[in-house]
């Protein structure tokens, strides 16, 4: 049985139209806080903690590397 936690995208205001950017990381809400980074609550996600580097942020390499319970 896998171990999910929570994840929460790392999104960046566009000066030039005000929209939200992905800034290609993803992390829990204590590595985003320890960053510096905001929190939207309602941009939650879950995924399994194996795929979290030393830091809390998801590494595309380690999840490559586990097997997904689903097909994505």
């Amino acid at each position: 049985m896998l171990n999910f936690t929570e994840v929460f995208d790392v999104m960046q205001v566009e000066p030039a139209t005000g929209s939200s950017v992905w800034t290609v990381l993803t992390g829990t809400r204590t590595a985003l806080e320890r960053d510096g980074h905001m929190v939207d609550p309602n941009a939650m996600a879950c995924c399994p903690i194996e795929w979290l580097d030393e830091r809390g942020y998801l590494d595309a390499e380690l999840a490559r590397q586990h097997p997904r319970p689903w097909g994505i």
